[in-house]
């Protein structure tokens, strides 16, 4: 996940949660974005 790009990383939260994947996944991202400082980009839904 540290290739991808912050908008990236940020849109694919969004559509993990919108399609309902595993928790285990979203939170694997939400890890990402927190290690980037990237959690006031996003509301938490989990």
């Amino acid at each position: 996940m540290e290739h991808l790009s912050d908008e990236l990383l940020i849109e694919s939260y969004k559509k993990a949660n919108e399609l309902h994947l595993s928790k285990e996944f979203i939170h694997l991202i939400e890890r990402e974005i927190q290690r980037r400082s990237l959690s006031h980009k996003i509301r938490y839904s989990s």
